[in-house]
């Protein structure tokens, strides 16, 4: 029987069917090696890629790869004397790459507003752009994406010093299926900006807002109505301007809230918090309240029997809560915490721990630092029995989930 050559045999599409069915990246590649039309196929089939390139292989990369909707050149933190990615890069890539709808530019301090202009005119099918830490950006530069990138539904801008409310307008008026939008450190935003933005973008699952200082209850109040049904993760760390006013606007509005950071946040009480508990009590999984000097027992009695499905708490240096917190928990009271963290609270002791311990036994990192009552030693000594799989930290030794970020 005469032998038959696979590439005579097989049509392009049969080969793109068979590369389909490969799972691993390392043997995409290995298939790309056979022979120059396969390694022609594997290009033109390739959705995403990771690159550190100049203009000139920016541009070899464009032609060969048609095909890409993810783009990765993102910066690493260990090479910040480095800028990365310039504005020229971005005018071949805006040009070459018309099908992205991702792109990671994250910490490519060499991006100026002429690059995110290129972007803004050629790259309309957009829909993630992460230029957080290219810190030459301005509100001219994200007006021109915004103009051009309508499908835009997730935007990170962390470290952006100089982005202001006028980006928030321009987001607005254009980009109205905005999912989520990560403002970090953008110390410019205040509560005109919020109530300008959810004017127009009323789809917004994940706010991150951390460190606005600017930002106060009118302007967290202003996303929690606009937001109601869409708001699930709203990040408010070391907004010292947040009060109870913006805790109850949550509490009344937005019943799907699932993580909640207003670790800093010093003005907020009991009193908002227990309406927290109440209304989001199926929903909530991640809250951090760190810092948080007025919170005492009451409140979080309330949230761990109100929430069964709070995952991580983060009560840190919270200086009013005792062992009577947790003494609270009923027979009925059984916890789903994963992640705790009460660092820095003295007057919570080993009887106080020893109870939780009754009610959760699916923890999975404790961070009692900074207890006096609560050493290693002492709950040696008490018998305590923590869960096989819990990393307990007692002297900061360990390293912290992320969860609560």
């Amino acid at each position: 029987m005469a032998s038959v050559c696979v590439n005579d045999a097989l049509t392009d599409d049969e080969l793109r069917w068979v590369l389909s069915r490969l799972d691993s990246d390392k043997d995409k590649e290995v298939f790309g090696l056979v022979c120059k039309r396969w390694l022609h196929l594997q290009s033109t089939d390739r959705k995403k890629l990771a690159a550190r390139a100049g203009p000139h292989m920016l541009g070899r990369l464009a032609s060969r790869f048609t095909r890409i909707v993810e783009l990765d050149l993102c910066q690493s933190i260990s090479r910040s004397f480095y800028p990365g990615v310039t504005d020229s890069d971005l005018a071949v890539i805006a040009d070459g790459f018309r099908c992205l709808r991702v792109l990671n530019l994250n910490n490519c301090k060499g991006i100026t507003d002429t690059g995110l202009a290129s972007i803004g005119r050629c790259l309309s099918l957009l829909q993630f752009l992460d230029v957080s830490y290219c810190r030459k950006l301005s509100d001219k530069g994200l007006s021109a994406v915004a103009e051009g990138c309508h499908d835009l539904r997730v935007l990170h801008l962390a470290g952006c010093r100089f982005i202001t409310d006028e980006s928030l307008k321009s987001l607005s008026a254009r980009c109205r299926d905005l999912e989520s939008l990560g403002l970090q450190g953008c110390a410019n935003i205040t509560d005109s900006g919020l109530a300008d933005l959810v004017k127009g973008c009323r789809k917004i699952k994940t706010l991150d807002i951390n460190k606005c200082s600017n930002v106060g209850d009118a302007g967290v109040s202003s996303v929690a109505k606009a937001c109601a049904s869409s708001l699930k993760t709203l990040k408010l760390l070391d907004c010292y301007k947040v009060g109870n006013e913006s805790i109850t606007s949550l509490a009344q509005f937005c019943k799907n809230l699932e993580t909640l950071i207003i670790g800093g946040c010093r003005d907020i009480s009991d009193e908002s918090i227990i309406l927290l508990a109440d209304s989001c009590r199926d929903s909530l999984k991640n809250l951090r309240m760190d810092w948080c000097l007025n919170i005492s027992n009451t409140s979080l009695t309330c949230i761990l029997k109100q929430c069964k499905n709070l995952e991580a708490l983060d009560i840190g240096c919270c200086e009013e809560v005792t062992d009577t917190a947790f003494l609270g928990l009923g027979s009925d009271d059984i916890l789903g915490l994963k992640v705790l963290k009460v660092s820095n609270c003295p007057k919570i002791t080993v009887t106080g721990i020893s109870k939780l311990l009754e009610k959760c036994s699916s923890l999975e990192y404790l961070d009692v630092r900074s207890l006096p009552h609560v050493t290693e030693v002492r709950c040696s000594e008490a018998g305590l029995e923590f869960p096989m799989s819990c990393k307990v930290n007692f002297s900061g030794s360990l390293t912290e989930p992320d969860v609560l970020l």
